[in-house]
């Protein structure tokens, strides 16, 4: 799904790379010349060289690198696309020997990114959560918050199993169209949302049509009832309501049947699915929309009736 559905949500992360291509800070010194120093050390307290076993103490570590150098480099690798694991090693780098450093921050949130990139989806989700906790604030959240949704997005399965990752992409990125709608990923935000919408939708069709194959009616009502009332924007409601009409006759509840035809036909006259419906409660004349029926209410809710 993922090349299918990804849209412009992230040309965020060009400018993201192209604003920190530059190197920043000051550049510390050389392992060589830190060596050099200690040897210089040794010999000005008198210490013969021949009781150090290298050149650092036996607890030392060899010298971070510049947080900028290894930032850059993982830019670089990302950039290339090459060896994506490598770009996540050096931003990782970065948190690691400069945890508390501006270049940390950018570093975590280029870190999701890569691993997004990757398709390693929920180490992505896990770097992003990190990010917005430690930096709520930080002009990227509204991106962090993109990536978790994107990442469950992108791991949607098939329609015949179970949709928790859908609910948890639809929750994120719901997230990103509340909490940043003016940023540049609210759009796409939206776009990946009716997709998940129209996906749950789809399931809840799927077993409401096996409950009626099945001749359990009542089942299959529920099920179509969570369509006209909570996805009622998705392309699977003109089916639900005629399947309503459907499940009513064969129980029957021939006004919930004509009811359910009559919100068809005023909302979606050239369905297919309409004809279908009017077929079925023809026999009791011209489809009667109850006022009082949930269906009736469902539709006027939302504006639709």
């Amino acid at each position: 799904m993922r090349s299918a559905h990804w849209g412009n949500g992230h040309t965020g992360v060009v400018e993201l790379l192209a604003k920190n291509s530059v190197a920043k800070g000051a550049v510390r010194r050389s392992g060589l010349a830190r060596a050099a120093a200690v040897l210089l050390l040794a010999v000005s307290l008198g210490v013969g060289l021949g009781a150090c076993s290298s050149l650092f103490g036996k607890d030392d570590t060899p010298p971070d690198e510049p947080a900028d150098r290894l930032y850059n480099e993982g830019l670089y690798l990302l950039n290339q696309k090459k060896d994506l694991s490598a770009a996540i090693k050096k931003f990782e780098e970065v948190d690691r020997q400069h945890p508390y450093s501006e270049w940390a921050r950018k570093a975590l949130i280029m870190s999701s990114y890569a691993y997004y990139e990757s398709g390693s989806y929920d180490d992505s989700v896990t770097a992003a959560k990190r990010y917005i906790s430690l930096h709520p604030g930080s002009p990227d959240a509204a991106y962090a918050q993109y990536l978790i949704g994107s990442s469950y997005f992108d791991e949607i399965p098939d329609i015949t199993r179970d949709q928790a990752r859908t609910d948890k992409a639809l929750a994120a990125l719901d997230e990103v169209a509340r909490k940043y709608p003016s940023s540049e990923y609210a759009i796409s935000a939206k776009q990946k949302m009716k997709i998940a919408n129209d996906q749950l939708a789809g399931k809840e069709m799927l077993v409401g049509r096996y409950y009626l194959q099945k001749k359990d009616y009542t089942g299959a009502i529920n099920r179509f009832k969570v369509v006209v009332t909570k996805y009622q924007t998705t392309r699977h409601v003109e089916e639900a309501l005629m399947r309503l009409s459907e499940a009513y006759m064969a129980l029957g509840i021939v006004e919930e049947a004509q009811t359910a035809a009559a919100v068809l036909g005023h909302n979606f006259p050239d369905s297919e699915w309409y004809r279908h419906s009017y077929n079925l409660v023809k026999g009791g004349g011209e489809p009667v929309e109850n006022k009082g029926s949930w269906i009736s209410r469902a539709f006027k809710k939302v504006g639709l009736g």
